[in-house]
């Protein structure tokens, strides 16, 4: 005899638990399914009176659930995605569905999407973002695949997504691992801008001496500005947090030894493949590997001690404000260049204004700034860098200048600000009509016969460099026409 449950949750920990809570709220009888028993009875405790049951045998769990099957997985990325899929495939029949919400590897589930249409199983990837409470009440939901399927799930999916002006915060952005895609991307925005608040909170914590409470203040009074959004508006209650073991602030309390899952460096590894620069990602997920060197950094305070400067405090925050909008702006526009140089070369047809547009609420980097660059997108699809856009361009023009005294403070205090200086250099270097790479060129077309190209002809050219007629000066083989790296007619 067939189940009656229209929808199916494999993992049942934070996230899993809370979604499907969501969408048995939302009117559809849910089953979910979990390895854990006590995971899987908590589910059933806590979702009894919605209908809603856990099981953790899959034989039950599939045999609960009505024909053509949705289930949808929340399970950590790689191997457990694996394991999920080989255990419920053989139970599954043609036309049943399967969801991957987990923050998977976009390669991964290009792989898994062509397994499984050979099995003639339906399947799409979904970005989840939002944490627990966005799982619960209304996450941002970015989705990969084909058309037919994601209808399939469409209305369930708007029902319990976020929503902005009305309008849910849930798209199918593009096929097959588009979804995910972008969700790497959404992660390694949100690596930058949070390593850029925690250098603003640096700043103020021991380039100024601000208490906690102050600085909650400082946050609190931003998040009501352009800047404002989920990040600044928890930095606040971070601060005023306290222990309830000690009654101290816990902030103090945590050890600075950040962690990560992955996605903050698949962003920084795919930007590289593609040749797309993104300084304050990359300088965001180096910050963290620094952070675990905790040990070893605390012995090298003791060897090289800093010996900072004070500063004006008034004007210091008034320059942190206007820094972190350019900051922020900067590492948003890195993010959108990916994607857009992804969407060819991985042939996704991405809709920049509608990534924009289901990252304005439920997600982690929802902030003021995104229906700015919505408007951006929408007046030129095509628009190569949100900085270069005419309604954001004078913006980070007036304040760049804060950019630079918030790098200066952190220079003269020994205060690390790798990303504000890191998205100082990416506004600079983005802006310079002309760069120094033509000294990395002749370097290396000096000692490997590279070759180069020139401003003022055609061609790809080889030249013997430094004083040619000296005794013991170097001397080079003519390269072959087909050189390994660009080929080509070489001319000297």
């Amino acid at each position: 005899m067939a189940g009656t449950a229209r929808f199916g949750m494999v993992g049942l920990g934070t996230m899993g638990k809370a979604l499907t809570l969501n969408i048995a709220e939302h009117g559809y009888p849910v089953v979910g399914f979990d390895l854990d028993p006590a995971k899987a009875q908590a589910f059933t405790d806590e979702g009894s009176a919605k209908g809603a049951k856990g099981f953790s045998d899959a034989r039950e769990f599939v045999a609960a659930l009505e024909p053509p099957r949705t289930i949808m997985f929340l399970v950590p990325a790689g191997a457990p995605v694996d394991s999920v899929i080989a255990t419920l495939s053989p139970l599954l029949e043609p036309n049943d569905f399967l969801i991957d919400g987990g923050n998977s590897y976009f390669k991964d589930t290009e792989r898994r999407g062509a397994e499984l249409k050979a099995k003639q199983l339906g399947f799409i990837g979904i970005g989840v973002s939002g944490g627990e409470e966005g799982a619960r009440h209304g996450p941002s939901m970015m989705a990969g695949g084909d058309q037919a399927s994601y209808e399939r799930v469409r209305p369930l999916l708007e029902a319990v997504a976020a929503k902005a002006e009305g309008e849910p915060c849930v798209k199918l952005l593009g096929p097959r691992s588009a979804g995910h895609y972008v969700k790497m991307v959404h992660n390694g925005i949100e690596y930058g801008i949070m390593q850029l608040l925690a250098e603003t909170y640096d700043m103020m914590h021991r380039g100024l001496g601000m208490s906690n409470a102050d600085m909650a203040s400082v946050f609190e009074s931003w998040n009501g500005t352009e800047i404002g959004g989920f990040l600044i508006q928890i930095a606040s209650d971070v601060l005023r947090s306290p222990d309830p073991d000690t009654g101290r602030d816990l902030i103090d309390l945590v050890k600075d030894k950040a962690k990560q899952k992955g996605t903050g460096k698949w962003t920084s590894q795919e930007a590289m493949d593609l040749g797309v620069p993104l300084p304050t990602i990359d300088a965001a997920v180096a910050a963290r590997e620094m952070s675990g060197l905790k040990e070893e950094r605390e012995r090298a305070s003791a060897v090289l001690p800093l010996s900072g400067v004070s500063a004006g405090r008034a004007q210091l925050l008034g320059f942190l404000e206007q820094a972190l909008y350019v900051a922020m702006v900067g590492t948003y526009a890195q993010g959108f260049a990916m994607l857009r140089s992804a969407s060819g070369e991985h042939e996704f047809e991405l809709n920049l204004e509608d990534v924009a547009s289901v990252w304005r609420a439920g997600c982690i980097i929802r902030s003021g700034l995104l229906p700015g660059f919505m408007s951006a997108f929408s007046a030129e699809p095509e628009l190569e860098n949100l900085m270069v856009a005419p309604s954001i361009a004078p913006q980070i023009l007036a304040r760049e200048s804060a950019l630079r005294e918030v790098c200066r403070f952190g220079i003269d205090t020994g205060i690390p600000t790798p990303c504000y200086a890191a998205s100082l250099a990416y506004l600079d270097g983005y802006r310079s009509a002309r760069l120094p790479a033509n000294f990395i060129q002749a370097q290396r077309d000096y000692f490997g016969a590279h070759t180069y190209e020139r401003m003022d002809k055609e061609g790809v050219f080889h030249s013997h460099w430094g004083p040619q007629h000296e005794e013991g000066a170097p001397t080079f083989p003519t390269p072959p026409k087909e050189h390994p790296e660009k080929s080509g007619e070489y001319q000297s």
